[in-house]
């Protein structure tokens, strides 16, 4: 359950990224540098765009709550779903769901998750303050290499107005409002459910290449690189091997 509700936050942390983290890192950086002049009207868009406080904000009240609700559509799928995806046959697994499961498991399992995602959402908000400036300098960055000075004057000047205030201060909340987020939950379930598919295409995408070795496969020399880049001795890698190997891993 941990595992989950990690992998779950990480992807929330993902979809908080301000949008132009989406684009490759190669195109910004293959960009010329913003002169000062367009880089100061870019710092005074992302003022109003993404002011200091922008995580704490978005952290506290609106992820966690998104958290709960991903959580609960997470848990209500049906647990032979879940197992398709690595390939297990599901023909004789039954219909009940997770949520089934972990009630018998833990009974106060829906609590535990309730106060785990509170606990991981302070701390990330502590976290993600602490790099909000890098993050406005990043933002501020982008748009002066994509709007020129004209454009984020003209851009400024309609955030300097009650409308334009008010949109500024909402447009990048808004994409993680429960309006949004409830559509985007419709995905999760769906794309559960296409998994075994996904799988199958990769597996036939990928399989003229060839299949990945084991230990056994490596030469002497490779062998010592492992072991010297792990850290470790040839004689304690060698040894962790074999007990990986005895347990079937």
């Amino acid at each position: 359950m941990r595992p989950m509700l990690a992998s779950a936050c990480a992807a929330l942390l993902c979809a908080a990224a301000p949008a132009f983290a989406a684009e490759p890192a190669a195109s910004a950086a293959a960009a010329a540098p913003a002169d000062p002049a367009r880089l100061a009207a870019a710092r005074q868009t992302v003022d109003y765009i993404f002011p200091l406080g922008t995580y704490a904000r978005l952290m506290n009240g609106t992820m966690d709550k998104m958290m709960d609700s991903i959580m609960d559509s997470t848990m209500q799928m049906p647990v032979k779903d879940l197992a398709g995806i690595s390939g297990v046959d599901t023909e004789k697994l039954g219909t009940a769901s997770l949520a089934e499961i972990m009630a018998i498991y833990d009974p106060a399992y829906k609590e535990r998750m309730r106060v785990s995602t509170r606990t991981m959402m302070a701390e990330m908000a502590t976290l993600m303050t602490e790099f909000e400036p890098e993050i406005r300098d990043g933002l501020a960055t982008a748009y002066a290499i994509r709007f020129d000075t004209a454009q984020l004057r003209d851009l400024n000047t309609f955030f300097a107005t009650p409308t334009g205030k008010a949109y500024a201060a909402e447009s990048y909340m808004i994409m993680m409002s429960p309006e949004v987020m409830t559509k985007m939950q419709a995905f999760m379930p769906k794309f559960m459910e296409m998994m075994p598919t996904i799988a199958e295409k990769v597996k036939a995408a990928t399989a003229q290449m060839p299949p990945p070795r084991h230990y056994g496969d490596l030469s002497d020399t490779e062998k010592a690189k492992l072991a010297k880049v792990l850290g470790i001795s040839r004689k304690e890698l060698d040894k962790s091997e074999a007990a990986k190997a005895a347990q079937g891993e």
